[in-house]
């Protein structure tokens, strides 16, 4: 009598084990986006915008080969990319292999994006989910950054700034007329900014999201322009 209750019992914890993972499934594929990687099929854009040297002194720190970015001329904010996102999630390698990148076109790009490595990462997990040939994206790329107005205390950091992500943010709205807290975000890594990212429509206009605020430092270090 004990063996075959505590079979039942076996089999009844099997069985909800089995209910509750079911469960779980299915409330993952209840928040996936219906149109998971499908090409063009999205609703807005985010630019970001990453502070050179952040990333240079981080690259320094871990030892790593020198990018083109951190050896070339000074930069301050460089499009790091422009990625296609849904209402909840976003879409990533809608298409593998992903289409040859005219080299041409990576070399164009290279006085927004100072890296050939970053302009073909960025083709291959972002730009083939928005539904454009390679050209047409990275020119919509191009377009979105000569949207932005960079704040002018950002363009010829000559000296290390401790500062308040919202400060940051708030130097962005004031420089771009219609930007609001809602379309504006901060990222930081460790003690550093490292991101300023932006929401845009489809035709570029800003617009309100859920990019919210990744940093959650009360400061953040920029550390100053190389050369400056």
């Amino acid at each position: 009598m004990f063996h075959s209750r505590l079979r039942s019992l076996s089999r009844l914890m099997i069985s909800l084990i089995l209910i509750a993972g079911l469960a779980s499934l299915a409330g993952g594929a209840k928040a996936q986006d219906k149109r998971q990687n499908a090409p063009g099929e999205f609703d807005f854009y985010v630019l970001a915008l990453s502070w050179s040297p952040s990333f240079c002194e981080e690259a320094a720190e871990r030892g790593g080969r020198s990018q083109m970015q951190c050896s070339g001329r000074p930069y301050a904010f460089v499009v790091h990319g422009l990625w296609p996102q849904y209402e909840n999630g976003f879409p990533e390698y809608c298409q593998r292999p992903a289409p040859r990148l005219n080299r041409n076109i990576v070399s164009s790009m290279l006085d927004l994006m100072p890296a050939p490595g970053l302009i073909f990462n960025e083709w291959d997990k972002h730009g083939t989910c928005s539904g454009l040939e390679g050209r047409s994206y990275f020119e919509m790329i191009r377009k979105a950054r000569a949207a932005i107005k960079i704040p002018a205390e950002y363009l010829d950091l000559s000296q290390a700034k401790t500062i308040a992500p919202a400060e940051v943010e708030e130097a962005f709205i004031k420089a771009n007329p219609g930007l609001g807290n809602a379309a504006v975000s901060v990222t930081c890594n460790r003690t550093r900014l490292s991101e300023v990212r932006i929401c845009l429509s489809k035709d570029l206009q800003f617009r309100a999201c859920d990019e919210r605020r990744a940093c959650r430092r009360d400061q953040v270090t920029m550390p100053p322009i190389r050369g400056g």
